[in-house]
This record gives C-alpha cells, sequence and structure tokens, in this order.
C-alpha cells in the first residue's frame, strides 16, 4: 500500500508541475505556427499513440454510442478548450494563460448548479467566487495598457471560452458516465477532437507550412504530445483514481505558479507585486470553492485505503 501510495503522490506531482510547464511550450510553438493547428497536430498524434497502445494491448473499441458521447467530450475539451487556448496564448502572456485557466473550478461550480441540480451556491461559494473573480480583476488592473489593444482583449476572451469549454466537458463526462477504460477513452476523445480540429484549421486556411518549422518548434510539439497529454493525463487518471478529488484538485493552484515562474524566466513575461498578490488571491477564491464543493459532497472522496487496494 505503501509503494501505491508513493505511486499516487508522484502522479499527482507529475501533474501539478508539468501541466504548468504546457503554457511556456505552447507559447514557444505559437510563435511559429498557428496555436490551434498546432493543437490539432497534437491531439491527433497523442490520440492515436494512447488509443493505439491500449488497442494493441486487447482493448476492443466502444459501441457507436459511447464513441459519440467521447466525440462531445473531447470536441469541448481538447477542441474547444485546448484548442482555442492554443490560439489565446498567441495573444497573451503564459503566466496569464494560467492563471485564467486555474479558474475551471469555479466555472464547474457555476455551471453545475444549472446542469448537475446540485445544491444553490451557499455562501461559502459565493465568497469564492467573488474572491476569485476579484484577484482576476486584480490581474486585469495590471494589464489595463494592454487591454486597449484589440488582440490582446481577443485572447482573454479566448481563454475565459476555453475554461468555460472544457468545465461544459467535464461535467459532461460526469453526466454520461460512460463504461470505457479511462486512458482510452482519453485516447479516442484526443484523436477524434484533433481530426476535427485539422479539418476546422485546413477549410479557415491556418494550416502552416509543416516542412519549413523549425527545430523549436518541433521541440515544443513533441514536449506537449509526450509531456503534455500522454504521461500528464496518465497521470492525473492515475492520480484521480488512487486519491480524494479534493486532494488532486491541488494541482489547479500549482499549474500557474509554475508557469508564470517560467514566462518570467524564459521569455521575460511581466511578474510584479501586483500580478503575484492577484494571483495569490484567485488562487485562494478557487479554494474556497474547491471546500465548498467538498462540504457539499461530503461522500464524493472514497478514503485512500480503499482505493489504494484497487488494482
Amino acid at each position: 500500500m505503501k509503494k501505491q501510495l508513493f505511486q499516487a503522490y508522484l502522479a499527482l506531482a507529475t501533474v501539478s508541475i508539468f501541466w504548468g510547464t504546457t503554457y511556456l511550450a505552447m507559447r514557444v510553438g505559437v510563435q511559429y505556427a498557428n496555436g490551434f493547428a498546432m493543437a490539432g497536430l497534437r491531439q491527433t498524434t497523442a490520440g492515436l499513440l494512447l488509443a493505439g497502445f491500449f488497442i494493441l494491448r486487447g482493448h476492443k473499441l466502444p459501441d457507436l454510442k459511447s464513441i459519440g458521447k467521447l466525440s462531445v467530450i473531447g470536441l469541448l475539451m481538447f477542441m474547444g478548450s485546448n484548442g482555442l487556448m492554443g490560439i489565446a496564448v498567441q495573444y497573451i502572456p503564459s503566466g496569464l494563460a494560467a492563471i485564467i485557466g486555474a479558474t475551471v473550478p469555479i466555472w464547474m461550480s457555476l455551471l453545475g448548479v444549472f446542469f448537475l441540480k446540485e445544491k444553490k451556491v451557499s455562501l461559502m461559494l459565493f465568497v469564492g467566487l467573488l474572491i476569485g473573480f476579484a484577484g482576476i480583476a486584480g490581474i486585469f488592473y495590471d494589464y489595463l495598457s494592454e487591454l486597449l489593444n484589440p488582440e490582446f482583449r481577443f485572447g482573454i476572451l479566448l481563454a475565459f471560452i476555453a475554461c468555460i469549454s472544457w468545465s461544459l466537458g467535464s461535467i459532461y463526462m460526469i453526466k454520461s458516465k460512460l463504461k470505457v477504460h479511462v486512458l482510452l477513452g482519453a485516447g479516442l476523445q484526443m484523436f477524434i477532437a484533433g481530426l476535427a480540429i485539422l479539418l476546422v484549421a485546413t477549410i479557415a486556411g491556418m494550416q502552416p507550412s509543416w516542412n519549413h518549422l523549425p527545430n523549436e518548434f518541433w521541440t515544443s510539439l513533441f514536449y506537449l504530445i509526450i509531456v503534455g497529454s500522454i504521461i500528464s493525463y496518465s497521470a492525473y487518471a492515475f492520480a484521480l483514481k488512487k486519491l480524494p478529488a479534493s486532494l488532486v484538485s491541488v494541482y489547479a493552484y500549482i499549474n500557474p505558479i509554475v508557469a508564470v515562474t517560467l514566462g518570467f524566466i524564459f521569455l521575460h513575461e511581466q511578474l510584479n507585486a501586483v500580478t503575484g498578490i492577484s494571483c495569490a488571491v484567485t488562487l485562494a477564491g478557487v479554494y474556497i470553492v474547491n471546500q465548498s464543493v467538498r462540504k457539499s459532497i461530503p461522500s464524493s472522496d472514497k478514503s485512500f485505503e480503499e482505493n489504494l487496494e484497487k488494482p
């Protein structure tokens, strides 16, 4: 059991750190190619590798009804979220994109009231939402001059839509209750969404000349495929299976810290006292929201021992 517990915490650490680094990798890649088309190539390749691995190991493809549901989830989470975030980081700093990405629990809580028929917004949840959005307002105050730039505003809008799309996909996945191997399902979601992104990118004329892209692009894409999609998502699924969901959600607080730090070091992105305090306030709001949700559904997390004994 101690070995499984160590593996679970190692998986959580992998998600917390490496998902935060993907914002830097995206920011580097979009300097050479359209972020939407890049996301399409990333998800198609990662999905093919991940789903192909489990199919070769003898797992059967799910039925058409399940594939239909997986397609909807993939389009929301990988096309609507990762694809749009890929475009967003063309116009806004990677650290800012990560901070906005950390608001996903807030959107899930708000949307859960309508789609999951959860309890009405409690005082604690309301306070958390208020603090979270106050932190975001503080971050935007630090970027007032940038907000005059329509491209910057467009990037901000896309980042928020990406978060809402990820939240909708997560909620739909909860409601679907699919009986499909989690990683095989994730691979199929990525592959289907990736093909859809590439199709849209081709029709819209976003496809770059892949043969003439520099090594920096291919290095960032390779990193996103292997580390960002395959390794980190697998680690996330493992951690979620072995640890309480409320504990796994700690990754949402660490990702933006990693992204903001790397953006400051390698891309010389803005980092000052206002940004740091606003980021801390935003994450505090997200934490309160998570605690509120956890208290309203006390039976949602199984014990460590029960989960760790599972194969």
